[in-house]
């Protein structure tokens, strides 16, 4: 049984999430507790950290490729946890789901096209998609009874644009939580291909799925014309640092492309650290992933219970899949800067909204995927700084913008 209240955290390391000098450039200190970086405080799995001594044990490290039994062993956790037949012959290797983003965007798209994201979202896709001189195009969510949704209205009128040859679909959605249910992608894949829009589906957290909710692959549907990053252990198992991506697509003309594309640049194979550590997790990590469902499902309920009896002028959205809680703080009356300077007095350091979305400054994300006793003395603080409403303006102004580093 593992434990996930145990915190190793203060192990020597240079965990991104611990960097002084990121802390101080985002909450103007270094005392917060980071909850801000989308990864896990927590242990892997035993069955990673032996194979992971096996190859130190074994004391060669030579050349040592093996992408079939990666890809082997990710169309057998497919069929296990979501009874979807992948093929191993439809995955390409590449260091990182963003680099998969990226070579996908080049490869779907021309400088000066369009690429349409759904905000708040993911922010390093803004980034990928700059950089690669393509257009932002923005189709932000609505909220409905208490969800975010997609707005299809929109959405219609967004890709009717010739520009918009491409969308990033972020499922489960990163910050808000949403499990996008197979009745809203099909209409989505209906818009796109009425317009001729490929869809990039970003599916990485596809496995933290919570009680009453079912994760659907784009690849479960009609989807030939798009294009899915669903192979990365990197969430599911907290190997963001020992990872690689896998694209998966079943347009022979777009996997054959991208392979070419990929080789070309020397992006298309891992290390043996990373490549039998993906096997491992993938073949033997089932009863820790089903352990940790569990203690994030009992986290997510504290704080919700929390909330609701200590903090109501802090709310929060439901949270179906992923790690994250999108916190709502427009009751207490502070934005922007301001809120990011009362969050840093409180040692909360959970994610400024405004990286997500220019206009959610009253918002932040948080993981929660650290050990429960972190949480309960930092929502303990955020109620001592919060309990009484602000009567300043609120301003927005001056907001502390994401060092660019990590997710």
């Amino acid at each position: 049984m593992m434990d996930f209240d145990k915190n190793n955290s203060g192990a020597e390391n240079h965990f991104v999430r611990n960097s002084p000098s990121a802390l101080k450039n985002i909450f103007g200190t270094e005392k917060v507790t980071p909850f801000w970086v989308a990864d896990m405080d927590f242990n892997v799995a035993d069955p990673i950290r032996a194979e992971l001594q096996r190859l130190v044990d074994r004391g060669q490290f030579a050349y040592e490729f093996y992408p079939e039994g990666i890809f082997s062993a990710i169309s057998s956790w497919y069929q296990r946890r979501h009874n979807l037949r992948l093929e191993t012959d439809k995955f390409v290797q590449v260091t990182g789901v963003l680099t998969g983003i990226a070579l996908l965007i080049r490869e779907l798209t021309e400088k000066g096209n369009s690429v349409l994201v759904q905000p708040p979202v993911y922010h390093q896709f803004s980034k990928v998609i700059q950089s690669a001189g393509r257009k932002i195009v923005k189709s932000p969510l609505r909220m409905s009874d208490g969800r975010y949704r997609m707005n299809f209205t929109d959405l219609d009128k967004q890709f009717a644009d010739p520009e918009v040859k491409a969308m990033i679909l972020c499922n489960p959605h990163n910050p808000v939580g949403r499990v996008w249910q197979k009745e809203e992608l099909e209409k989505l894949l209906q818009l796109a291909n009425k317009y001729n829009v490929t869809i990039i589906s970003d599916e990485i957290h596809g496995d933290i799925i919570y009680s009453g909710h079912q994760f659907t692959s784009l690849m479960a549907l009609d989807s030939e014309k798009h294009v899915a990053l669903i192979g990365s252990p990197a969430k599911t198992f907290g190997m963001q640092s020992i990872s690689n991506g896998y694209i998966y697509t079943q347009n022979s003309r777009l996997l054959q492309a991208v392979s070419d594309k990929s080789e070309s640049m020397y992006l298309n194979h891992g290390n043996a650290f990373t490549t039998f550590a993906t096997i491992a997790a993938f073949e033997k990590g089932d009863a820790w992933l089903d352990q940790l469902l569990a203690y994030l499902q009992d986290n997510l309920g504290w704080i919700k219970e929390f909330l609701l009896e200590e903090l109501s002028v802090v709310k929060m959205t439901s949270v179906e899949g992923t790690y994250q809680v999108w916190l709502d703080f427009s009751e207490t009356g502070f934005a922007g800067s301001e809120l990011t300077t009362k969050l840093a007095e409180a040692g909360f350091g959970a994610s400024p909204g405004t990286w997500f979305d220019d206009t959610a400054t009253q918002f932040v994300r948080m993981n929660f995927a650290v050990p429960r006793a972190d949480i309960k003395k930092a929502f303990l603080r955020l109620k001592e700084v919060f309990a009484k409403p602000n009567t300043s303006s609120g301003s927005s102004a001056g907001d502390r913008k994401c060092c660019g580093c990590c997710d």
